[in-house]
C-alpha cells in the first residue's frame, strides 16, 4: 500500500560530460526511496537498468559524503566502501534546499554520471499520477556503447554513410538512432516495488 503525501520533488538529472546536454526533469513522491528515486531516474532517461549504479552525496546531519545503492551483501562492492541499501534511504531525509545535489552512477564499467539536483519542492497536485516526467532534452545514449567516448564514436559513425563501421553500427543500433528525439509523452514510469522484485527475486 502506498503512503500518503502532500509533496513532490522536482528533480533534475543532466548526463554529465555529453554536449549539447541530455537531461530529464521528474517530480517524485516526497515518500520516495533512492531505489525508486534510481527506477524513475532510469525510466525518464530510457535506461534499461541491466547494470548496477550508486548515488554519491553528503549526509546532512554528517557532513560526509556517503553511497546509496546496492549493498555489498546484494552484489560484490565495486569500490570496496559501505553502501547504504537505497530501499531504506527516503529522498526526504538526505534532499533539501540545503543540501540538493547528489551524483548518480550508472553501468560502472562505461560509467554513466549524472547530476541529480533538487530544484523545488512543490505540493502535489489533485488528480497527477505521479512520478511525471515534465522535461528534458535529446535521446539517452544507447547501452554498452562504451560510455561517453564510445558515444561520441557512435555518433560520428552514424552520421557518415561513408565510414566502414557505418552499415555495422547502424544494425546494432536496430536500424535507427536519433540522438537529439526526446518526447516527454513518450516517457512512462515502472512500478519500482516490481522491479525490485524483478531483480532480487
Amino acid at each position: 500500500m502506498k503512503k500518503a503525501y502532500n509533496q513532490v520533488y522536482q528533480f533534475k538529472i543532466t548526463l554529465k560530460r555529453v554536449r549539447p546536454p541530455i537531461w530529464r526533469r521528474i517530480q517524485v513522491p516526497e515518500t520516495y526511496t533512492f531505489w525508486d528515486l534510481h527506477v524513475a531516474i532510469q525510466d525518464a532517461m530510457d535506461w534499461s537498468d541491466y547494470h548496477l549504479h550508486q548515488f554519491e552525496l553528503v549526509n546532512p546531519s554528517t557532513g560526509i559524503e556517503m553511497e546509496i545503492g546496492i549493498p555489498e551483501d546484494e552484489f560484490e562492492s565495486v569500490f570496496g566502501r559501505e553502501t547504504l541499501p537505497g530501499w531504506k534511504q527516503k529522498i526526504a531525509k538526505w534532499f533539501s534546499m540545503e543540501n540538493r545535489l547528489a551524483n548518480y552512477i550508472y553501468d560502472f564499467g562505461d560509467d554513466w554520471e549524472h547530476t541529480v539536483k533538487l530544484e523545488k519542492i512543490l505540493p502535489r497536485e489533485n488528480g497527477v499520477n505521479y512520478p511525471i516526467c515534465v522535461g528534458g532534452k535529446r535521446a539517452c545514449p544507447p547501452e554498452d556503447c562504451g560510455g561517453v567516448w564510445g558515444y561520441e564514436d557512435l555518433l560520428e559513425i552514424i552520421k557518415n554513410p561513408n565510414h566502414e563501421e557505418h552499415e555495422e553500427m547502424m544494425e546494432w543500433l536496430g536500424g535507427e538512432f536519433d540522438p537529439e528525439h526526446f518526447d516527454v509523452e513518450e516517457v512512462s514510469f515502472d512500478d519500482p516495488d516490481k522491479r525490485r522484485k524483478f531483480a532480487f527475486g
